[in-house]
């Protein structure tokens, strides 16, 4: 049993409204920004927050308000905004411009929806940076907005919106990279707010279902809460809780144990939270009678706090005051009346949704009447805290609803389940409009309407929760399971309407990862101004090193015992990370006066833009996964069809296991190659091809986008007719001959006929088809076989590489041949001593090459048990500080401009880890294959990538003859060259096995020319 099939015990809650329109209430509509702790700033374009400000030092009484405001892809804040009672000390002087800006006289200037203001515009003499300041005063209140003139529209849209005391719709075009994902921003936004208040907003995005930006928040909670305290504790308990969520229960439940821990002894509260927590973990494991023990056991008595009982009173001292000023939770948290939860309250919300939890399970056990007594008791329990009018008790209550709904459906019940929906939606409206738990309220709902039967409503409810939530950032994690019963309605549908909601839909799912990076270079690569690029590129670099700085800072604030040189290097970290915040965000503003850097790339596409860029006898083939089911996508210029996979996830994935044993295996440290799994390598074709098999015929180039296990196998593999394996088979029926066995020429492979690129997304491949081609100077520059590393002594690092991994270099032939084929004046070579890591990050001409080759070993592996894997390349050991390897953050920081990397080495296809993408200073993605050593290159500004599924042979020269051939027809495109190379290799005996030509793929449009 995941989390996301347990209502109330997941970490977000979930609502619907009644009938089958989708309408935002009222109430949500007209809430007043003076009760907001943050709203988003406009409601288009680049995504902008405003976010509460308590300790800016120009707030002088509890009337007094500020807001930060950030904005996608800036690493620090662009702007204040401020509402004060007193304003006589506001010179109008943007104060983040410095005490020696240099200033235009005020003038008089206008903003919509507020009327006349006075602008005044500064400037940094030390960056040149431009500031912005427009002030007015108006019934008493002097409201203040400044900032970096880059973000003008931001400025200005901020103002009018409190100045009218309500969120304003409007566009943002200001500068945007596309570095940054919904989650990188929110770990951006987490920093800018103090912990208090950090650890409220984990709160609101998580009961609001953006599990991903909570994340973030309590990621960066994590290292800045002081140990052995109440917040502590919950950040820790909070971090284990996703860990369950992800299916990491061992490290759930040893986070549970630190929480606990650190709990103080009179912490009643923390200890309901990690209570609560832990029974949802063993729900996940399927637990439930574990579940239940976990919630039976004593919690620690939580009393009223003689304080809370003095705000009840009226009495308000100075200390109070500043602490209200500064948590400023303020009335929308309370209903309107009071200002703070007592520890009491949230020990009490916490025990009812302890109970809630237990009526969940007894609904999950069929024990319906007994699961209905239960919720019914948690829900009145929760409606005496303050009558119910908290946001966290509103939040609970509509998983309660949820929870009965589905009670009442199990009990044949279906008004009553239809009206427990629009509890559910009036309980929560209010607090999260526009947010992803409304979107995957409407999705349940939706479902439900499918399961009686009303598929046309609930079709409609579908379509509009996709729509929607292409606006609404983090929703792909609350709905990707919930759209399941869409997709299987689309699909048996099979019409082209159909078919076009589908690939919609299906974009909502996309992973962040090489498809963020292609999209970046495609910006990046975009024709226009020199100055225009290089501040992007340096705007680039800059986010890297703040991510970079910030993950060595969070490791620094997490030893529990620091020595003086670890304090010292956190307080500089965190120094550093100011300057780079500011710096990185200059530059944003200043790419802000390039107009093709405001223009928005549209996350999504229409299916007939895919379709219009689709060539004859191309095909696009994408797949879906959604919980245990698989769905694919077949799209032609002409054409489009969407069809379920038959056996679903589990099959495939045992399919692809035996296929890649049956390729190369390791064993005692050997690879290993056995007898191709001709059958099932047919099945396999038949599930994910049988339904579009004659289609397949007229198709010529395949665009394939690969999801779950087939991450790890090329499609050329698999086997498109029976009467190969028919004639092997008989062939080898009473052989014991290897010769024979290993002897595959008469097998019809998908790659006999058809050349394949791979995608990781619609619009990444469009991206990099639209891309304009290399303008280096030269063809090609071929790099690797690594000299031996004599007189080196063994790292003391313990998880260090040993040596031998360097005494095996790759021979530099094919390296040389490629260098003829370009020739003398066109090319060059840097084997041996030549090529060290150090040699490499030193090297400025790269870009100078249309097509860079490494011929060395990649390792993707952990190199001894316990030890992180991060993916690099094996070179040379260089001068001071080489490692002998260029690793995944080290290839990043490459700056290319080639049509192609082609990585002639073992295995470079592989994933890299969350952790390693971090290291690197890439702030999303991480955790799936092609997201290693292959999206570092394209960030470092490769168009395409040629990389391996497997450690590649030196046998019969097959990777020799397979780069060569490569090489040799690249003016066809690099799909064409690989695929004529790879059927020389299936049409020769010794090297038919798959092993020997189908390691290789192309990532990015494999029929663009190269190197020309």
């Amino acid at each position: 049993m995941r989390l996301s099939s347990i209502i109330l015990a997941a970490s977000g809650a979930v609502l619907a409204l009644s009938g089958t329109a989708m309408v935002t209430p009222a109430a949500s509509q007209s809430e007043p920004l003076s009760i907001s702790t943050s709203f988003r700033v406009g409601d288009a374009g680049v995504r902008c927050t405003a976010q509460n400000a308590p300790a800016e030092p120009r707030l002088e009484t509890m009337f007094d308000r500020a807001y930060r405001l950030t904005c996608r892809d800036a690493a620090g804040a662009v702007g204040k905004l401020l509402i004060l009672r007193d304003g006589k000390g506001i010179t109008g002087q943007p104060e983040a411009a410095g005490k020696d800006a240099q200033c235009a006289a005020p003038e008089s200037a206008s903003i919509d929806m507020v009327g006349a203001v006075t602008k005044r515009t500064c400037t940094d003499p030390k960056f040149g940076v431009a500031y912005r300041s427009y002030t007015l005063e108006n019934d008493g209140r002097t409201y203040v907005v400044e900032g970096l003139a880059g973000y003008d529209p931001v400025l200005r849209l901020a103002l009018a919106s409190v100045f009218n005391d309500k969120a304003l719709p409007g566009t943002i075009e200001v500068a945007q990279t596309e570095v940054s994902d919904a989650a990188a921003f929110a770990r951006v936004q987490a920093g800018a707010l103090s912990e208090f208040d950090a650890l409220n907003e984990a709160y609101v995005r998580n009961n609001s279902g953006r599990f991903a930006e909570s994340g973030q928040f309590f990621e960066n909670l994590l290292g800045r809460t002081q140990a052995r305290t109440s917040a502590y504790a919950e950040v820790l308990a909070n971090q284990g809780l996703q860990q369950s969520n992800l299916g990491n229960y061992q490290a759930a439940e040893s986070l549970f144990n630190r929480a606990d821990e650190t709990l103080t002894r009179n912490d009643g509260v923390a200890q309901r939270l990690i209570r609560n927590y832990r029974a949802i973990n063993f729900l996940n494991r399927r637990f439930p009678e574990a579940a239940l023990d976990a919630l039976a056991q004593p919690m620690r008595e939580v009393s009223q706090d003689p304080q809370d009982l003095s705000i009840r009173e009226g009495f308000i001292d100075n200390p109070l005051s500043t602490q209200i000023n500064r948590e400023n939770i303020a009335l929308q948290r309370l209903g309107g009346v009071e200002l703070g939860l007592s520890q009491a309250e949230r020990a009490e919300l916490l025990d009812a949704q302890g109970m809630a939890i237990e009526g969940s399970i007894a609904r999950q056990q069929g024990e319906l009447a007994k699961a209905e007594k239960i919720l019914r008791a948690a829900d009145a329990r929760i409606a005496e805290v303050r009558e119910g009018r908290v946001a966290s008790a509103r939040w609970l209550r509509s998983e309660i609803a949820i929870e009965r709904a589905l009670v009442a459906e199990g009990q044949g019940r279906t008004e009553v389940a239809l009206r427990a929906y629009d509890v559910a939606a009036n309980a929560i409206s209010r607090d999260y409009p526009q947010s992803p738990v409304l979107l995957a309220a409407f999705a349940r709902k939706a479902g439900f309407l499918m399961r009686i039967g009303r598929n046309e409503e609930a079709r409609a409810v579908f379509g509009e929760v996709v729509t929607r939530a292409q606006n609404t950032t983090d929703s792909g994690a609350s709905i990707r399971n919930l759209l399941e019963p869409y997709f299987a309605l689309l699909a048996d549908e099979g019409t082209s309407e159909a078919t076009a909601e589908f690939f919609a839909a299906s974009q909502l799912l996309q992973r962040p990862g090489v498809a963020q990076t292609q999209a970046i270079l495609a910006r990046q690569m975009s024709e226009g101004d020199d100055e225009a690029s290089a501040l992007f590129r340096l705007s680039l670099n800059r986010s890297r090193e703040i991510a970079r700085t910030q993950a060595r800072a969070d490791r620094l604030a997490a030893l529990t015992k620091p020595t003086q040189l670890q304090t010292e290097g956190l307080i500089a970290a965190r120094e550093t990370l100011e300057y780079l915040r500011a710096e990185q965000t200059g530059l944003l503003s200043k790419l802000g006066d390039f107009p093709r850097f405001r223009a928005l790339s549209p996350t999504g596409l229409q299916l007939s833009d895919l379709q219009s860029e689709l060539k004859p006898g191309e095909a696009y083939y994408k797949m879906v996964l959604l919980g245990e089911d698989v769905y694919t996508l077949w799209i032609t210029a002409k054409d489009a069809r969407s069809f379920k996979i038959d056996g679903g996830l589990a099959e495939i994935d045992d399919a692809v296991a035996f296929i890649r044993d049956s390729i190369v295996i390791s064993e005692g440290g050997e690879q290993v190659t056995y007898p191709f799994d001709v059958e099932r390598a047919r099945d396999l074709y038949l599930r994910l091809f049988g339904p579009v098999e004659a289609e397949m015929e007229r198709a010529k180039h395949i665009i394939f986008e690969p999801d779950g296990p087939m991450l790890q196998l090329p499609p050329q593999v698999l086997i498109a007719s029976q009467e190969g394996i028919d004639a092997y088979q008989e062939r080898t029926a009473n052989t014991v001959d290897d010769d024979e066995l290993y002897d595959y020429r008469e097998i019809d492979w998908l790659g006999r006929s058809r050349d394949v690129s791979i995608a990781v997304s619609p619009r990444g491949f469009l991206d990099i088809r639209r891309i304009a081609p290399s303008k280096a100077k030269k063809a090609y520059l071929g790099i690797g076989s690594n000299s031996l590393p004599t007189n080196r002594q063994p790292s003391s690092d313990p998880c260090a590489w040993s040596l031998d991994t360097w005494r095996d270099p790759i021979a530099p032939d094919e390296l040389y041949f490629a260098a003829g084929r370009y020739g003398e004046a066109n090319s060059d070579v840097a084997v041996g001593d030549a090529f060290s890591d150090t040699a490499l990050l030193a090297n400025d001409k790269l870009s100078d090459y249309r097509v860079v080759h490494f011929a060395t070993h990649g390792l993707v592996t952990a190199p001894k048990p316990n030890c992180a894997a991060r993916p690099a390349l094996v070179t040379s050991f260089g001068g001071e500080g080489s490692d002998g390897l260029l690793s995944f953050k080290e290839i990043f920081d490459l700056r290319l401009d080639a049509d192609v990397v082609i990585l002639s080495a073992c295995d470079t296809a592989g994933i890299a880890t969350t952790a390693a993408s971090r290291e690197a200073g890439v702030v999303g993605g991480g955790n799936y294959a092609l997201d290693g050593l292959v999206r570092a290159f394209v960030g470092a500004g490769a168009r395409a990538v040629v990389a391996s599924h497997w450690p590649v042979p030196d046998d019969f020269d097959a990777t020799q003859r397979l780069v060569q051939g490569l090489i040799s027809g690249q003016e066809k495109g690099l799909s064409v060259s690989l695929g004529q190379s790879q059927r020389e290799l299936m049409d020769e005996a010794n090297t038919s096995h798959p092993f020997y030509w189908a390691a290789f793929i192309v990532l990015g449009d494999g029929t663009r020319p190269v190197g020309q």
